[in-house]
């Protein structure tokens, strides 16, 4: 199954947990033996293959046991300010995000229930 934006948010966890499984498996370990290497419980191990929630921790203990670390920059890659970003803020980042100005509403403000 791939993971889209249309699958819920168990449905993704139930298949994240699914390839990790699969990705022990293939390493010949146990749930015991990957627990032990994590140095998580065995219960832990169970439940997240079963797409249950876990402690964000527990999943990169879990991926650094099963040496695929590596791949959460490719989950979340580092962003940066594009070239333009940085001469509009002459080299500093931003600390904080703003309201969008194409979001702010024209004219006063209605319950919007007005005939």
């Amino acid at each position: 199954m791939n993971i889209t934006s249309l699958l819920t948010d168990d449905a993704a966890l139930l298949e994240l947990g699914c390839r990790l499984q699969r990705a022990r498996l293939d390493r010949e370990l146990t749930q015991a033996g990957l627990a032990e290497r994590a140095g998580l419980s065995k219960r832990t191990i169970e439940r997240i293959e079963d797409g249950a929630s876990t402690q964000m921790s527990s999943l990169v203990r879990i991926l650094r046991a099963l040496e695929l670390f590596g791949g959460l920059e490719l989950l979340v890659p580092e962003a940066g300010p594009s070239p333009m970003e940085l001469l509009r803020r002459k080299g500093k980042s931003r600390q904080r995000a703003s309201k969008r100005r194409d979001q702010e509403p024209d004219g006063a403000w209605t319950w919007g229930d007005e005939a």
